[in-house]
């Protein structure tokens, strides 16, 4: 048995246990809700049965008074479990939503990520809402039929061919729905990943003269998006239109047949009316069932895309907290593949690194430097061979942890939305406890990477606010502030992508500074570049060329060996 429950367990479902009080309050108060609608039905039996043929009116303003009451509780407890539902929402979102951004972090592909948040947001509102009150009050319908037998048992058979007539209704609006509802969901992850792109990158589309080919581009992607959108909506509208038709038609049909047992004196006039109330109340979950119903299924495949997510998501395990790392690396035969079209981007790369070492990797564009500075980052793992830390494998560190002793530069500087110190100290100001050293080793961070004066010439200094996608700078600027940023809290390993991409004459010379001091205080560098102004620091260089060591050395040796290659290559030609 603990099995099976471990087995079936999930993240959502463990959350959705966190609010098992609610729900069951909800249900509780669900359950006197459709009692009291029962009221109106009463009062309408009393009325024409009692009031009418007595003229007792002490009876029928006793009557208004008692049914005003229950309405009035009907209304006070149908908010009581519109609230106990809402609250249960916030509950969900507390558990999930920070276990589910965690996820999204993880993987390596955007799409879903971008998609998962929309997922799970439509169904916590979706089972917090207008379907879940529809659920919780299906189960009343047999108690419905129940009243409508006992007025007589020919409106109980209306009454039940009705409730069976919308149920079957509804199997087939799912049957309908279930494909194009899917499809559905997945065009929109792909069709709203494709314009975020866009509009994060509108200056180039600009500046290119590709908004028109763009717009029909995304015209064109969201015609299949349509298409399957308006499939599942005139399938579910078919429905829809026929189930309210049929509530009408059984309602009227009620009413006929309550005149009709009357005058044969089988039920008293009232009871034509209470018929039609019942059975109208009767079907009313069944109907709201079928409204409801594609916002359920995409709720129930959303469900099912982030227990996938968050299942794929390996637990965090509780690591031995290792020395303070020295910087020392080494590489095992380790071979990166690209995750979708399985070629290798680095092959059987060997290599140690000694702590304090700076290393410079070169090659032609494509050789696979930007991934081998990833690897060694924690971003890409390695599908074969081993990544040592200072001798332990990198899955023995705890990534968060060791990723504050590592500075990391990437080509392009990708900084977030917050101010200029939040990016700087990487949102460290986030983490209570290191929320008072952020003022500082910012600071401390940008004057080791030559910017504190140019970041007081911003408004608002430190506290320059740059926007969602993380823009308000030039490039060159940006790139400084990312500089600053993998300096932050001094790093034992600095890792940088062509950090002299965009820096002019005096910037390379800071640069060079910069390098010379971490060098100093014993920081292990490992650099690409495609410019040799920055060779001077360097103490050894990795050629690499389609995703192979060329060469490894010494500096000056392979600069010679490199050299007097291009030279025979040329007298050859």
């Amino acid at each position: 048995m603990p099995a099976d429950e471990a087995r079936h367990s999930t993240p959502l479902n463990a959350a959705f246990a966190l609010c098992k009080s609610h729900f069951i309050g909800a249900a509780c108060f669900s359950a006197l809700v459709n009692l009291l609608y029962i009221a109106p039905t009463v009062y309408m039996l009393q009325v024409y049965d009692r009031v009418v043929p007595t003229h007792g009116l002490a009876t029928l303003a006793v009557l208004t008074v008692a049914l005003l009451f229950a309405l009035v509780t009907l209304a006070v407890l149908d908010r009581i479990r519109v609230r106990l539902l809402v609250r249960a929402g916030l509950r969900i979102d507390a558990a999930l939503a920070p276990a589910i951004l965690d996820a999204t972090l993880a993987r390596s592909q955007p799409i879903m990520a971008r998609q998962a948040m929309r997922d799970f947001d439509a169904a916590r509102q979706t089972f917090t809402g207008a379907g879940a009150l529809a659920l919780f009050d299906a189960p009343w319908m047999p108690v419905y039929l129940l009243i409508c037998t006992l007025l007589h048992p020919w409106i109980g058979a209306l009454a039940l061919v009705g409730v069976m007539a919308l149920s079957l209704t509804a199997w087939c609006s799912e049957r309908a729905t279930r494909a194009s509802v899917g499809r559905a969901q997945l065009l929109s992850a792909t069709v709203y990943a494709g314009q975020d792109a866009i509009l994060a990158r509108s200056d180039i589309v600009r500046a290119l003269g590709m908004r028109k080919a763009m717009v029909r581009r995304q015209m064109r992607q969201r015609e299949a998006l349509l298409h399957q959108q308006v499939a599942a909506g005139f399938a579910s509208g078919n429905y829809t239109s026929f189930g309210r038709f049929l509530r009408l038609a059984l309602q009227s049909c009620a009413l006929g047949l309550g005149a009709w047992l009357a005058a044969e004196d089988q039920i008293s006039a009232g009871a034509i009316f209470a018929s039609s109330f019942l059975i109208a109340r009767a079907l009313a979950p069944a109907e709201q069932l079928i409204a409801s119903w594609r916002s359920l299924q995409q709720a129930r495949n959303s469900m099912r895309q982030l227990n996938a997510l968050l299942g794929a998501t390996s637990p965090e395990l509780r690591l031995t907290p290792l020395p303070t790392p020295r910087g020392a690396l080494r590489l095992e035969n380790v071979t990166v593949v690209h995750e979708r079209r399985e070629l290798p981007l680095l092959t059987a790369i060997h290599c140690d690194i000694a702590a304090g070492e700076a290393i410079g990797i070169i090659g032609p564009s494509g050789a696979g430097k930007s991934t081998l500075l990833r690897l060694l980052a924690g971003i890409v793992p390695p599908n074969r061979g081993t990544l040592r830390i200072d001798g332990a494998e990198s899955s023995q560190w705890d990534a968060d942890r060791l990723a504050h002793h590592v500075g990391y530069l990437p080509q392009d500087p990708q900084l977030f939305g917050g101010t200029i110190k939040e990016n700087i100290c990487r949102f460290a100001t986030e983490r209570l406890k290191e929320s008072g050293g952020a003022d500082q080793g910012s600071i401390a961070a940008a004057q080791a990477a030559g910017i504190h004066e140019m970041i007081l010439g911003l408004p608002g200094g430190y506290e320059y606010v740059l926007d969602a996608q993380g823009g308000g700078l030039s490039l060159g600027q940006a790139h400084r502030i990312a500089l600053a940023r993998a300096l932050y809290g001094d790093p034992v390993l600095l890792l940088l992508d062509e950090p002299n991409a965009h820096l002019d004459g005096a910037g390379e010379a800071r640069l060079l500074e910069v390098l010379q001091q971490a060098k100093a205080r014993g920081c292990t560098i490992v650099l690409a570049s495609h410019k040799r102004t920055i060779l001077p620091v360097l103490d050894r260089l990795i050629v690499l060329n389609n995703g192979r060591v060329q060469h490894i050395g010494p500096r000056d040796a392979v600069l010679a060996a490199l050299d007097g290659s291009t030279a025979r290559t040329v007298a050859h030609a």
